[in-house]
Parts: C-alpha cells; structure tokens; sequence
C-alpha cells in the first residue's frame, strides 16, 4: 500500500516529536518541513532527514502529492493557519490549544467538518496505556459510580525570573499560560477517563512571577540557559504561572485541580484520583506504567502496565510485554497510529468516532479555558459554553 504522506510546519519542540512517532508507524513518511526561512527550513530538513523544505508553509500545502499537515507552530497561528491546511483540502494535526478562543475554535471544527477532512488535535496523555485500561475499567463499573475527581498538573521550567518563553506573552501565547498549555491536558485526560464533561467551573489564577527578565538571546522552550547569559530586559507577565479551578461534570461529580509551571522539582507531574463509590485511582504521567487502586475493605493494589492484565479492549493501546515500560513518545506514537489508520482505512469523519482527540475536543478545551479566564475575572461560577453553534 502506497505510504500516506505528511508535511510538518514548525520545528520547535513539539515538531520533532511529531516526526519521531510519525516515523515509527512505517505506512506514513515526513516528506515536507516548513519554517520561518528557508534558511531554517534547508537547516532543519538537513538535520531531521527530511528530502523537502519550505521557507513558506503555503507553498508545501500546494504540494498534491502531501495528504495531511502537522500544525506545530505557536498558538497565535494555530487558528489562521488550520483553516489554511483545511481549505487546502489537506487532513490536519493541530497542537493545542486548537485556538486562541472559543469563537475561532468553533468556526475551525464546523470548516473541518463542512470540508470533510480528518481532525485530530495533540492531546497525548489520553493515548497512555493505563490510561486506555483505567477508562474500560470505569465504563465497566469496576470502581462504582465516579464521585470525585481530583489532581493536578506541575512543571518547574519557569521556576526562576530568568526563565522566558515565548508562551508568556498572551499575544504569542494566548490569554492563558498555564491553563491553556497544561491545565487543558488535565481537563481532556479526566474527562477522556470518566466519560463525562466538564460544565461548569469556579477559578483562582495567580502570576507567581511578575516580571521576568527576559534574555535578549533565544532559548528553546525546556531549553538549559548557559551561564554565559548575561543580558536581559525586564518584561511584565500578564498570564498566570498558577491556577486551581473547582469543576462540576454534568452528572453533577466533583472535582478540582492545580496547575503550576513554578513548582521546583517537578517537571512533567500530570496526575490524577478518581474516588468511586466502589474503589479509587490515581495515575501520575511521570510514572506512567502504574496504577494505584484503593478499597476500603481489601489491600491495595498496583496494577503495572502488563498486556496480560489488561482489558481485552485496551490492549492495542500497549505494544510490550509488561516490565517493558512504554512512556510519553509511545503515548504520542499511539495518538499517531489511531489517527493514520482512520485515513488509511479510509473512515468518514461525519459518521465514524474516532479514537483519538478530534477538533470536538479541541474546541471543547477553549471552552474550558475560556470559562476558567471569565471565572477569574469575575470570582463566580462560570459555565462551559461548548455549545459549538451558539459560538460560530
């Protein structure tokens, strides 16, 4: 069968990554890379292997020959240029957030559906294993009626004044930083796990670190600072470096979580317990092939990432036998081989759920956010409007 063919544009980096677990399908190929120049493009292709570059993502979605575009950019151009790739009449990945807003989410998810285009958005952390085997072991009632769901998502890259990126400044990276860049990973795992929505939320946002000094040199984002750095300038920070947002889910379930970008020695902690009526759970990203199970009235237990042990239904979602630990690019690789074989299969996205995040989700997410800022703003209780036609 003829190779399905992709080009990437933006090589910061999530771009790598998408490539990594793209190559690791072998019935998809990285054909074309677009940056900013071609200076960068030629540098880039050069460095990952890539036979085509493109100084201008335009030019690459006139290629016939490329099928899907990975939107890998910064978030102000994630909306412009996904409604490009769609009316270009390509199949598109988007990082997220999908948007900078509801409105413009909306408007990008009724255009990839009027279009018919295959739509997937980077919510990774669902396509975990044990996150695959906990939401079959709730849907088949293992822990009761889910009651509450509490966790939270913590990194330290932006523990010190000195740290910058280009995800601080809200018109680059959107009025929300640290809810919109890991607090929507949060939302979309636990209401991916119990099958339930988030409608409703109470916020209290906070930015740790006013002002940051800026390095006038560039720095990767989770890049390491040389200790040469010596100038910089003072910028203001107007988005949040810490947020804890109540949730209500619409069978009326609990639930709350923390957010933080400034918390030392934790560097990647998306985590997460469901309390059932039953049983609890607890998953945490950083170790990823274990599950903790409480109960009231028996030991509890660990439950590591085993094929064996798993629900018969969630078995694809692991490619190793257990103690052979597969972590975050595998999740990746996973969101990957969910999404290419919907296109090589040939499903239709109007009438065939898929089973990996889509624009619905992606548009759900800024709803969220878009809630949790007003909330803030307005110290109440705020709704989720995901209604997606009240939005267009």
């Amino acid at each position: 069968m003829k190779k399905i063919n992709v080009g990437i544009i933006g090589t910061g980096f999530i771009g790598p990554t998408h490539i990594e677990a793209i190559r690791r399908l072998g019935f998809v190929e990285v054909v074309g890379l677009a940056e900013t120049s071609q200076e960068q493009a030629d540098r880039k292709a050069a460095e990952l292997g890539i036979p085509k570059a493109y100084g201008d993502y335009r030019e690459m979605l006139q290629n016939p020959e490329i099928q899907v575009i990975h939107n890998c950019t910064p978030n102000h151009l994630h909306f412009a240029i996904n409604k490009e790739i769609i009316l270009a009449g390509k199949h598109v990945v988007s990082e997220k957030p999908l948007a900078m807003n509801s409105q413009e989410s909306a408007e990008l998810l009724a255009l990839a559906q009027k279009q018919g285009v295959v739509h997937g958005v980077n919510f990774n952390y669902r396509q975990h294993a044990s996150v695959q085997n906990l939401r079959a072991k709730i849907a088949n009632g293992d822990f009761g009626k889910v009651n509450l769901v509490h966790g939270s998502y913590l990194q330290d890259w932006l523990l010190y004044e000195t740290d910058y990126n280009w995800r601080l400044a809200p018109d680059v990276g959107g009025k929300s930083r640290a809810v919109a860049d890991i607090g929507s990973h949060w939302c979309d795992t636990v209401q991916f796990v119990t099958g339930k929505k988030i409608v409703e939320v109470f916020a209290d946002l906070a930015t740790v670190i006013p002002i940051r000094k800026k390095p006038k040199a560039n720095v990767a984002t989770f890049g390491v600072q040389s200790t040469e750095v010596t100038e910089y300038e003072d910028v203001p920070i107007n988005t949040e470096d810490y947020a804890s947002v109540l949730v209500r889910f619409e069978d009326g379930s609990r639930g709350v979580f923390t957010v933080s970008q400034v918390s030392a020695g934790r560097k990647n902690r998306l985590n997460f317990e469901i309390n059932g009526s039953k049983s609890s759970a607890f998953w945490n990203q950083e170790e990823p092939e274990k599950l903790w199970m409480g109960h009231r009235n028996k030991p509890n237990e660990i439950l590591l990432a085993d094929p064996a042990l798993f629900s018969p239904e969630t078995k694809h979602a692991i490619h190793h036998p257990g103690g052979h630990n597969e972590g975050w690019p595998d999740a990746l690789k996973n969101m990957m081989l969910n999404y290419y074989t919907f296109i090589r299969e040939g499903k239709d996205p109007l009438k065939e759920k898929a089973n990996f995040a889509t624009f619905e989700d992606g548009h759900i997410s800024m709803a969220i956010t878009d809630a949790i800022l007003e909330s803030h703003e307005q110290q109440k209780w705020v709704k989720v409007q995901a209604n997606q036609e009240a939005l267009v």
